[in-house]
């Protein structure tokens, strides 16, 4: 059937992103070591590349993909986990449908309900799909960065007006995170070891936390280790704790389908809330006490 150019140029559009996501979903299938996860992603690049040709048909051309958006997706499938990776491009799908939907009127309707009816069946089908370690973990990765944070940042705001020295607070801040890193992963174990309906394997669950607790220490450490002026610090080392929780929580929204903006902030007013109290603790012991360093 003839159709506009107006009409053929949106089918263009819709042909790269279609080939896009193919070439997305066959290079993740590659790295996914589960042999059903990766059959699911390679039924759904097939899809997509039905779907490239249902519009092909009608436009008569054929589109590149755009190869920077299947390298970017590639990327964050390796650094942040396939299942990340694939649920965070699947957030525009219900964009895609609407816009499918405004072709029902303009192409025939049965073709274009096809391709409607696959993309929806394609979210139904990685929600049921993608069982990876670092998911089933993420309990105890929470667990390990929520604790260091609120206790880290409570402790060094009030070892700040306390010690009033970059170097103290930074020694007292480690030897305080190190071994409350190893204290949790010493719990989370004994916690999933006593737990006899958990699929976690203790040792992992504690190597998690342990890894989660011990890198949220050094990064809230280093403004402490750089800077001089102890208020600097404590200024970027809070920085660096809702910089923290806000990239942790968008990947936990992401990857398990949550509340962003409800977990970020009931974490951030926590974290935040605690190091004030600190901070005025700090104050009172060391007026109180006459402590100086």
């Amino acid at each position: 059937m003839a159709i506009s150019e107006s009409l053929r140029q949106r089918l263009l559009v819709y042909q790269r992103n279609e080939i896009t996501e193919h070439h997305i979903y066959r290079r993740l299938a590659e790295r996914v070591k589960s042999p059903e996860n990766a059959g699911v992603l390679r039924d759904i690049a097939d899809e997509e590349m039905r779907h490239y040709a249902t519009w092909r048909a009608h436009t008569g051309e054929d589109v590149a993909p755009c190869r920077w958006r299947i390298a970017f997706y590639v990327l964050i499938g390796v650094v942040f986990g396939v299942t990340f990776g694939v649920r965070l491009m699947e957030r525009n799908e219900e964009d895609v449908q609407r816009h499918y939907d405004a072709l029902v009127s303009e192409l025939p309707e049965d073709e274009v309900r096809a391709v409607i009816a696959d993309e929806q069946e394609h979210e139904q089908a990685l929600l049921s799909m993608l069982d990876e370690q670092r998911l089933r973990y993420i309990g105890s990765m929470v667990l390990g960065l929520n604790d260091a944070l609120v206790e880290l940042t409570g402790a060094l705001a009030g070892l700040t007006l306390a010690l009033q020295n970059t170097h103290l607070i930074a020694l007292a801040g480690a030897i305080t995170g190190i071994a409350a890193a190893m204290s949790m992963a010493a719990s989370e174990y004994l916690s999933t070891k006593s737990s006899p309906d958990s699929d976690k394997h203790p040792v992992i669950a504690a190597v998690y936390t342990g890894s989660a607790y011990l890198v949220t220490v050094l990064l809230l450490l280093l403004p402490y280790l750089v800077f001089e002026g102890y208020y600097a610090a404590l200024g970027l080392t809070l920085t660096i704790a809702v910089g923290i929780i806000a990239v942790f929580n968008f990947y936990i929204a992401v990857a398990s389908e949550e509340s962003f903006r409800r977990r970020f902030t009931e974490m951030a007013v926590l974290s935040l809330s605690i190091a004030a109290l600190s901070f005025l603790l700090g104050y009172f012991l060391r007026t109180t006490f006459g402590v100086e360093v």
